[in-house]
């Protein structure tokens, strides 16, 4: 039977690449009214209409004519900037997680991936957005950042592989670029298989490793603390900046313990040098230390706001002294791979073949930058084995005994 065209696979690409109908038709000059009609199956494009369409959205021809038959579905997406980021890079970023999702199902049926390992939380928070720093709700914060570091086993000090302790407990983790200036990082949870699953998403560039690992512990933070079962854009802009806030004052707790942080700067809370110090220790911002520093009551609202207007002063708000450039580690896709190749239990083709089958129809290239691999992972050829050979004679065979 002759595969037929499924216009909801052209609006899912053109969504991916983030474009209106206006600007795919501009890039086909196929008009707005044609696509939209074949992304409702209400007409069938012919194959040059399909080819050009193709090739501007840069997806695989086939891609076009696959069915659906896995569903990755997503539950709540948390933006780090949901106010104003834009809704359509929004949605493409979710949707790029969801395809992540879908990899990471396909996988499932080989890969043992670490299963979700978290504490019961029962988090009460406040519904204030002016109270959620008062000295009853950051008890709460630390009470909870504590028991989350005792349930996975970890000391009070610094922690040396944050992805590494996400992804052990479940977490999943990835990075690509995601050219949105206004979004840092996400997070979202998504249904595979009758599985609910974590996902956090890094906003991979030129950002410094202490802000990353701060994105980290804030993804983290909605991820235990708040409700994954509605619309965000449904809730209102003060209750979704009260989440953020919160989500805030648990990572600074989470990666800042008030016990053996609180004893690093009580030496010099007020000097800006040993916060330099300090952060190759802690792997954190210097504002971020401030701020945990001025929570803690290590310092007055005027040393606060003072040491604020240095950072200011000193161009720090964007670049800090002591910055190091973030680089991911290798994500468990790319262990998950190479342990099918080396064990030889599938072939990057078979592998390739395995995600179109889930409905990843993608070039290899693509998929390389969604799950973070190394580059050329899905482009090496499967070994063959060699069909001729040199013929032994007589005469090598005696010259080898020489």
């Amino acid at each position: 039977m002759d595969k037929k065209f499924q216009g909801s696979r052209l609006k899912n690409a053109r969504t991916f690449r983030a474009l209106t109908l206006t600007e795919l038709a501009k890039l086909t000059n196929i008009s707005k009214q044609s696509i939209s009609l074949y992304e409702n199956d209400r007409t069938t494009p012919d194959h040059g209409k399909v080819r050009l369409m193709a090739a501007a959205l840069n997806f695989p021809y086939n891609f076009f004519f696959q069915e659906d038959n896995y569903e990755a579905k997503t539950e709540t997406t948390y933006f780090r900037s949901l106010v104003s980021a834009t809704k359509k890079n929004r949605i493409a970023q979710s949707l790029k997680l969801e395809y992540v999702a879908k990899i990471y199902g396909s996988l499932m049926e080989y890969i043992d991936f670490p299963k979700l390992n978290l504490p019961d939380i029962n988090f009460v928070g406040v519904d204030d957005v002016f109270e959620c720093e008062s000295n009853n709700s950051i008890q709460e914060f630390e009470v909870i950042a504590d028991d989350l570091r005792h349930f996975w086993n970890i000391s009070d000090e610094p922690i040396t592989n944050l992805q590494y302790l996400l992804e052990k407990n479940g977490i999943v983790v990835t990075g690509f670029d995601t050219k949105e200036d206004k979004i840092d990082a996400f997070s979202q949870s998504i249904i595979v298989n009758g599985h609910s699953i974590f996902f956090i998403a890094l906003s991979l560039g030129n950002r410094s490793e202490g802000r990353i690992r701060f994105d980290l512990a804030h993804e983290l933070g909605h991820i235990i603390l708040h409700p994954w079962s509605e619309d965000l854009e449904s809730i209102t802009k003060d209750e979704f900046r009260m989440r953020e806030r919160q989500a805030n004052i648990f990572a600074g707790a989470f990666l800042l313990p008030k016990t053996s942080f609180g004893k690093d700067i009580q030496t010099y809370p007020t000097d800006l040098n040993f916060y330099q110090f300090l952060k190759k220790k802690w792997k954190v911002s210097i504002q971020a230390m401030i701020y945990r520093a001025h929570q803690l009551n290590f310092i007055t609202d005027n040393q606060y706001q003072y040491l604020m207007r240095q950072v200011s002063k000193n161009g720090w708000r964007i670049r800090e002294p002591g910055d190091v450039p973030f680089c991911i580690n290798e994500s468990i896709f790319q262990g998950a791979i190479d342990l099918l190749v080396n064990d030889h239990i599938l072939t990057t083709r078979s592998i390739i073949r395995k995600f179109d089958q889930f409905g990843v129809s993608l070039y290899p290239r693509e998929i390389e930058e969604l799950l973070h691999l190394r580059a050329g992972t899905l482009m090496m050829e499967d070994n063959v084995t060699p069909i001729i050979q040199l013929r032994k004679t007589k005469e090598s065979h005696d010259s080898e005994l020489i």
